[in-house]
């Protein structure tokens, strides 16, 4: 449908997608929180995301890249990102949209400094300065000078390395994996993970007729996020792709402050906009780089 477009066009239209999912998963996460606990989110989440991969891995005849090469590496990902992924649902409920996605922003510090123990790769000086940059931006984002580190502050920052963590892995995976083989254990694993985690004191919530959408738009959104942001990559650079998903931060906390009363505090974005500018330093220096 978009194939007359250019690359670029294509990319945002795809980049839109993963705002729109991204945002609309952050809601979800919200409404239902009072009702359910994160890991049976993440229970009901993964289960339907099982069931889409495995209907379009049929339906693509893709089914047959499924196997359990590389099984460890698979489950270091997935304990990692479930991890990662409950902290994200439980720091929801404690503090602000727009607080939370600019710790997700530093996702990308987080693989920079591990990069060098788990993937072998250089910390060069722009890295370095990227880090300390986007540091500072984490430390105008929490302000523990002020009154101390709030509530949900921790979590959000721990959901950051457990996506980073996830990150990593990825990265080892996609080397040999395919992505249905990725998706396919990641939404297995995490739906082990969230059976044992929510089951372990002998109850678990069933949702309600209210909040079965809420986390039909969860497990959809999940998976579309994902898709769409690859998707995006593949047509355009990560200095065309980045500053859109971006655009996340603005648009959640526009919904917060219409929908949940969430101040608009400048702190956070000003935070958040020097998290960003350490990540495009990198991404920037990386693209001159192969360019040179």
């Amino acid at each position: 449908m978009f194939k007359s477009f250019s690359n670029t066009l294509q990319a945002v239209i795809w980049m839109t997608g993963t705002v729109i999912s991204f945002s609309a998963m952050a809601v979800s996460g919200r409404e239902i929180s009072f009702e359910l606990d994160t890991f049976e989110i993440m229970m009901y989440r993964s289960l339907i995301g099982l069931i889409i991969v495995l209907l379009l891995s049929t339906f693509l005849n893709t089914r047959s890249q499924i196997n359990t090469n590389r099984f460890g590496l698979h489950f270091a990902r997935n304990v990692s990102h479930f991890v990662g992924q409950n902290l994200w649902f439980y720091a929801l409920t404690l503090i602000p949209f727009a607080q939370l996605f600019a710790f997700e922003f530093s996702v990308p510090l987080w693989v920079m400094l591990a990069s060098p123990f788990l993937l072998g790769e250089k910390l060069t000086k722009v890295r370095v300065i990227s880090i300390l940059v986007g540091f500072i931006g984490i430390l105008i984002v929490t302000r523990p000078w002020l009154a101390g580190l709030a509530p949900g502050i921790i979590p959000a920052a721990l959901c950051a390395v457990g996506f980073a963590c996830s990150v990593i892995f990825t990265k080892q995976l996609t080397k040999t994996t395919t992505i249905t083989c990725i998706l396919f254990w990641l939404t297995l694993m995490q739906l082990g993970l969230g059976i044992v985690c929510a089951g372990y004191d002998g109850d678990i919530a069933l949702p309600s007729k209210s909040s079965l959408p809420w986390i039909i738009v969860i497990g959809i959104g999940g998976l579309l996020a994902h898709f769409c942001i690859t998707k995006a990559l593949q047509l355009a650079p990560a200095t065309v792709v980045t500053p859109i998903d971006f655009c996340r931060l603005p648009i959640i906390a526009a919904i917060g402050y219409i929908f949940y009363n969430e101040l608009l505090d400048v702190f956070i974005i000003g935070g958040a906009v020097l998290i960003f500018i350490a990540n495009y330093i990198n991404i920037w220096a990386e693209i001159r780089k192969k360019v040179v």
